[in-house]
């Protein structure tokens, strides 16, 4: 039996959920989609929340609102998911990457000012794997030169920073994708403290409608369904335990590893674990992922190619730089199995079969 890389968590909750909403007739954006905001925002500290389609729809939405747009220029991580810099792209402005803390893997704090120029308007940092960024440096630098946060949070839910939320220190974005920490089937979600930005972001989110059938902005359909919403409720219900039993199987894994460079949990964070990413260092990744999988261990490489070097961003918007620690980084990481349906004789299995290969 394969032990899987993730594996969601459904339950009866869920699937009666769903019913409901079936049975009820509103099926698009509605009554649940209001109290699943309402809920979430509670949860991130913050006085709204707006829910989108996904969480790139979330990213996007979240600029445009800014007025991120022509000409601007959003300082970012080179190591995350795709997502985090097309959203930069989609509303035409460009994003300029700053190389990572080789620890924790996300964006260096100590070198986004030289990165900021008279076109810079905003810094997104990415909460990486779980663990939320050095929040009181960027805040500082953010207001230092008048740049906006948003916060990519796709991968933190209910991550802290000295006893805030993620999503709570900027503008925040989530994703509920079916491998998150908690999901929605599909989704996103933006939170704010602004009522007049959480109104923009509903009216980009809803074809630019004020009021129905008045189109006063170019807005996009953006909006989440009462079906995902229904989902999302119960899975939120369940976030502390889900994050709960991740940080344990992460304890368990750090204690008894040989050989790998575990994950590291700053004092006064709050990890939460969506992905147990470890560093296998002299070359010896590529030849510890075939050994995994002969012994049916799921394994992921998040990510193998830093962004600044994918091919379209190379040979189309020109990108010629040298991240040396996201590259690196690429080249070692590895996330082993870390989801609540791991059983203790799961990670017995994950933790002997990897020192097996060290030794």
């Amino acid at each position: 039996m394969m032990i899987n890389i993730a594996k969601p968590q459904m339950g009866k909750e869920e699937k009666e959920a769903v019913l409901e909403v079936l049975d009820s007739g509103i099926i698009a954006q509605g009554p649940r989609v209001k109290a699943f905001e309402e809920v979430f925002a509670e949860m991130c500290g913050t006085k709204f929340a707006i829910a989108t389609s996904s969480g790139t729809t979330a990213l996007h939405t979240a600029l445009l609102a800014h007025g991120i747009g022509e000409g601007d220029e959003v300082i970012t991580s080179p190591f995350t998911f795709i997502a985090s810099a097309n959203s930069i792209l989609y509303t035409g402005a460009r994003p300029v990457f700053v190389d990572i803390d080789p620890v924790t893997f996300n964006i260096a704090p100590e070198m986004i000012e030289a990165a900021i120029t008279d076109k810079t308007k905003a810094i997104m940092p990415v909460h990486l794997f779980g663990l939320m960024c050095d929040m009181d440096a960027i805040v500082a630098i953010a207001e230092k030169h008048e740049l906006i946060i948003l916060e990519d949070a796709a991968q933190s839910h209910a991550a802290t920073y000295k006893g805030r939320a993620a999503g709570s220190l900027g503008t925040g974005a989530f994703s509920l994708y079916p491998t998150k920490n908690m999901t929605s089937a599909e989704g996103g979600m933006i939170t704010t403290n602004d009522e007049d930005y959480d109104g923009e972001c509903r009216i980009i989110r809803q074809h630019g409608m004020r009021r129905r059938y008045y189109h006063d902005d170019l807005g996009f359909n953006f909006r989440m369904t009462d079906i995902h919403a229904a989902i999302g409720l119960e899975q939120l219900k369940k976030l502390p335990a889900f994050n709960e039993t991740r940080q344990r199987n992460a304890q368990f894994m750090s204690e008894h590893l040989q050989g790998v460079v575990a994950p590291t949990e700053p004092e006064g964070y709050g990890h939460v674990y969506h992905q147990f990413t470890v560093r296998v260092p002299d070359g010896k990744r590529d030849a510890l992922i075939e050994h995994l999988q002969a012994k049916k261990v799921g394994v992921g490489v998040y990510y193998p190619v830093p962004i600044h070097q994918q091919s379209y961003y190379v040979n189309e918007l020109g990108y010629n730089v040298r991240l040396p620690e996201a590259e690196r980084a690429a080249a070692e990481v590895l996330s082993l199995p870390v989801h609540p349906a791991l059983s203790m004789a799961d990670l017995e299995t994950i933790v002997s079969t990897v020192n097996e290969f060290f030794e």
